[in-house]
């Protein structure tokens, strides 16, 4: 069985879009969109990985439990890089996720 793989962006663009992209100019979005100057930004992941997680945030959809720690170390980086914002739903979401994280660096370099 031949597995193909999808670039997927940690945080969706419908997410990125809902969190403020949507004020944004259209070189900006398209810069995000293509991003590659952070490797956490866009990560190789199988079509069926890609299918499930779709344009969620993190209420939404985790990967497995193992990866939660890596998965809050890429979102939260990315979403502060960007200067999206969060709800409260989400920010519960990574408080309570980040409980079980205290040895997870959190490190960014805002975009301009």
């Amino acid at each position: 069985m031949k597995v193909k793989a999808c670039f997927q962006s940690c945080v969706p663009l419908a997410e990125a879009w809902d969190s403020g992209a949507s004020a944004w100019t259209y070189d900006k979005r398209v810069a995000y969109a293509n991003y590659l100057d952070d490797p956490r930004h866009l990560e190789a992941v199988s079509q069926r990985s890609n299918r499930q997680k779709a344009d969620q945030d993190v209420t939404e959809w985790l990967p497995v439990a193992s990866e939660h720690c890596k998965y809050i170390s890429y979102w939260v980086p990315i979403k502060l890089t960007w200067n999206l914002s969060v709800d409260q739903a989400e920010l519960q979401t990574l408080n309570r996720l980040a409980v079980g994280c205290p040895n997870t660096p959190i490190t960014y370099t805002p975009v301009p």
